[in-house]
């Protein structure tokens, strides 16, 4: 059996033929153990040497093993775990596992995210490509026949006043997200989670209504969590906040909330260029009463990330047909009706946006700009601060690739002046984008590209 050592290790014999087994070149195998790397911000540097020495027994470090694990799974298409190529096991489970209780593993997973030290080492987890095959049929009626058990031992009453009290801080910390960024409220948003929000969770409730309706909101407040972490790139966590908010939408009986889930895991997996795995998500998020219970606005919601997971991959008359059914869907958002409020984040500029990202995959640099402008219009940019400034980012990069490059510089000066005190990964990651994408003309020393490279370079410092 191959084990890990130091140069002169027992060579990794387990390592060498799962390699030879599956096809992998060593050079394959470093360009793709990077490539999972940087989805968690960490840049590596290695290269055919570094598989070479592993097979031979060398001891990558500890986050490289998880990096390693990740790779070789999406590249055979099953998961594996690190004793399968002789490797060692981590000391921290970071694997997601759909068995596991949603109270305890909220909990746990709370807890770790607050430790400092392990949450660095959590958010250098490696996003799991094998964990988007979502449980069995069985799964999930099991998980909503969970729910009406849970109150029968708990101490503390539950009752609607708890109920509304938790919907006010989701709305509230729903709103500084959208407006400042993920990396503003993200710990106050874990801490009442695994705090206030846990101790009702494992209360006695009033009935069972207000038990469905405190688990839907906690599935709300959970997938929050998620979507923090993913704004600031911590894939790995927001992956396990979104499972554990499905579950947690599942004991609510809540169908709409579970295909809200689904879709927030689609957005992270189309945005990380996992296009299959995100059609499949978001037609989960589509079947039954997940689509059927859902308010116009939520299907239109799930309209429009159905056509940006089709024109990922390539299908551009499935993206159409997508986007005509969320238009007509969120045409169709007219009466009065009580909706949830999480759908605040979704409308005519969402909508808008998700176009333009379809049209931009489908080579439509010029209709992707059209939408992307109107999205910019039609959006409210002070209280969707983020998503406007990564907006704007995307049209002036395309401005950019159509030659327009005073344009670009404009669009780029008014991203900046937005992103000021937002703080998130995807702001940044626009930051950065722009450097890159003016050095050439910075390099001529024209005027207006030196000065917003200054500016994004302060950005960057201010927000790091």
């Amino acid at each position: 059996m191959g084990k890990p050592g130091g140069k002169n290790g027992t060579p990794n014999a387990l390592l060498k033929a799962t390699l030879k087994a599956g096809g992998v070149t060593y050079e394959a195998l470093a360009a793709r153990v990077r490539a999972v790397a940087a989805e968690t911000g960490t840049v590596l540097r290695t290269s055919r040497a570094s598989v070479a020495q592993w097979v031979a027994g060398a001891a990558p470090a500890e986050e490289t093993v998880l990096f390693i694990v990740e790779a070789l799974s999406r590249h055979l298409g099953r998961p594996i775990n690190a004793e399968e190529i002789g490797l060692p096991a981590p000391p921290l489970d970071r694997t997601l596992d759909w068995r596991a209780d949603a109270l305890k593993e909220l909990n746990e997973l709370g807890r770790l995210d607050l430790n400092v030290e392990r949450r660095r080492a959590l958010s250098t987890a490696a996003y799991s490509v094998a964990a988007l095959t979502l449980p069995s049929p069985t799964w999930w009626k099991q998980q909503a026949g969970h729910g009406p058990d849970r109150s029968v031992t708990g101490r503390r009453k539950v009752g609607r006043r708890d109920l509304e009290a938790v919907r006010e801080m989701v709305a509230a910390f729903s709103r500084i997200d959208q407006r400042h960024g993920g990396g503003h409220a993200r710990t106050a948003v874990v801490q009442y989670l695994i705090t206030d929000v846990s101790t009702y969770l494992n209360g006695r409730f009033t009935d069972d209504q207000v038990r469905r309706d405190l688990f839907s909101a906690a599935s709300e407040l959970a997938y929050l969590a998620g979507w923090t972490a993913f704004d600031n790139f911590e894939h790995a966590v927001a992956q396990r906040y979104f499972a554990t908010a499905l579950k947690l939408a599942e004991e609510a009986d809540n169908p709409p909330m579970a295909g809200h889930v689904l879709r927030g895991m689609a957005y992270q997996a189309v945005d990380l260029g996992h296009g299959p795995q995100a059609v499949n998500l978001i037609e989960a998020a589509m079947e039954g009463k997940r689509y059927s219970l859902a308010s116009f606005r939520e299907r239109a919601m799930f309209g429009a990330q159905l056509a940006r997971g089709h024109a990922a991959v390539g299908q551009h008359k499935a993206a159409a047909v997508a986007l005509v059914r969320a238009e007509t869907d969120l045409a169709a958002d007219r009466s009065n009706a009580e909706e949830p409020d999480r759908l605040f984040i979704f409308g005519e500029a969402d909508l808008t946006y998700q176009r333009a990202y379809a049209l931009r995959d489908f080579g439509d640099l010029r209709g992707a700009a059209r939408e992307f402008r109107h999205s910019v219009r039609a959006r409210n940019s002070t209280a969707f601060a983020r998503v406007h400034a990564v907006t704007l980012g995307e049209l002036a990069s395309i401005q950019a690739r159509q030659g327009a490059i005073e344009e670009a510089c404009e669009t780029w000066s008014r991203a900046l002046d937005v992103m000021d005190g937002i703080h998130s990964a995807r702001t940044r990651r626009t930051a950065v984008d722009m450097r890159r994408a003016l050095s050439p003309i910075r390099r001529r020393n024209v005027p207006a590209a030196v000065e917003l490279d200054r500016r994004a370079s302060a950005y960057l410092a201010e927000s790091a």
